[in-house]
């Protein structure tokens, strides 16, 4: 499981119980639903979609990348899982970043 999920389930285990959901580890991995039928490991999905999501990397790039550590994903692969857990992962982790203030001040310089 990737650091940062296990990260982000250490410190919301509130999420947890309020959600409704069994599984004490981690709520986004909770859901059997979401990754049943696919072939790769939710572990290797969400890193795809997170290296996608977070820096500036092309499908090829990413799929170039993966193959150099043993993962066979093709790039049209990758746009699937994109596509379908890029807007899940927003709606379950935008709730946990911190607020920016609406107000900014520029200093005289």
């Amino acid at each position: 499981m990737p650091v940062w999920v296990l990260w982000l389930c250490r410190k919301n285990q509130s999420m947890v119980k309020s959600a409704g959901l069994n599984s004490p580890l981690c709520p986004l991995m909770s859901t059997p639903a979401l990754f049943k039928w696919w072939h790769f490991l939710p572990e290797i999905i969400l890193l795809h979609v997170r290296w996608y999501c977070r820096y500036s990397l092309s499908y090829r790039d990413l799929e170039e990348m993966m193959q150099e550590r043993g993962v066979e994903a093709d790039h049209s692969t990758i746009n699937r899982w994109v596509l379908r857990y890029a807007p899940e992962l927003d709606k379950r982790i935008r709730t946990h970043l911190k607020t920016t203030n609406d107000s900014w001040r520029v200093d005289e310089t």
